[in-house]
């Protein structure tokens, strides 16, 4: 397993920002900024758990994602948001945690964030 991203809920809205229309979210990429960070900005009619919506979350790359849920608090079902990426959201000790598998093929489209300093 390996840090990828932090998800932190805003209700501002930030340059650059793009928007998922179908999951009522803006999402202000994590490649934005050298240490990860991913602005998400969630409009009334989405559907997520609130704990989600409302609590940052940390993103973790695992190769198997199956084996990485199993016997976990399941609070977003496996999904492919894009094309090579599963992933699903659990809850450890009261946080939201997002778990991603992503495919060899698609792991160019998803690099991991790398903090200058």
């Amino acid at each position: 397993m390996r840090f990828h991203h932090l998800g932190v809920p805003t209700d501002t809205p930030r340059k650059g920002e793009f928007h998922l229309p179908d999951l009522g979210i803006h999402v202000l990429d994590y490649r934005s900024n050298p240490y990860g960070i991913e602005w998400m900005r969630y409009e009334p009619h989405c559907t997520l758990p609130d704990i989600v919506k409302t609590v940052p979350h940390l993103a973790f790359v695992v190769p198997d994602l199956d084996a990485a849920i199993a016997g976990k608090d399941i609070i977003i079902q496996p999904n492919s948001p894009s094309e090579g990426v599963r992933v699903a959201f659990i809850k450890e000790h009261g946080a939201p945690i997002e778990l991603m598998e992503i495919a060899d093929e698609a792991a160019h489209l998803y690099p991991f964030p790398e903090a200058t300093g």
